[in-house]
């Protein structure tokens, strides 16, 4: 029977960490579709489903490919932020942060030094503030 399996899964894309996130939604939303009683709901849960079963067994692996490259270069987005406020965090009884009027740009800067001038890497545009 596992034969059988995985010969019929040879050449097929599987399971990915797009597919698994499908799974979870989906898990997710059938859940709440128990309590609420939804349609539209059950609607989003089977549409997930469905989505999960075609990527997992579809033959067009350079699409699927691509379509998990986009979903981890969104989700990298929020994890490297989280991942930034995180150190910002831990490093705030040592450091200062301070963003640039001009670019944007976050300097960090040591605290306990007073009033200094502090220049932007990026864009060089000085400013003066009290660490």
């Amino acid at each position: 029977m596992m034969n059988k399996l995985r010969q019929f899964m040879i050449g097929r894309y599987g399971v990915d960490n797009l597919g698994k996130a499908t799974a979870i939604a989906y898990i997710i939303i059938s859940v709440l579709s128990l309590f609420f009683h939804s349609p539209i709901l059950v609607v989003l849960a089977y549409a997930l489903l469905f989505l999960f079963f075609y990527r997992c067994f579809s033959k067009k692996i350079n699409k699927r490919v691509e379509e998990n490259q986009k979903y981890f270069s969104f989700v990298n987005r929020f994890k490297k932020k989280q991942n930034n406020l995180k150190r910002q965090w831990d490093d705030r009884a040592v450091y200062r942060y301070y963003t640039c009027k001009h670019c944007g740009q976050t300097i960090r800067v040591p605290k306990g030094k007073g009033k200094i001038c502090i220049t932007c890497p990026k864009c060089h545009f000085e400013f003066i503030k009290r660490t």
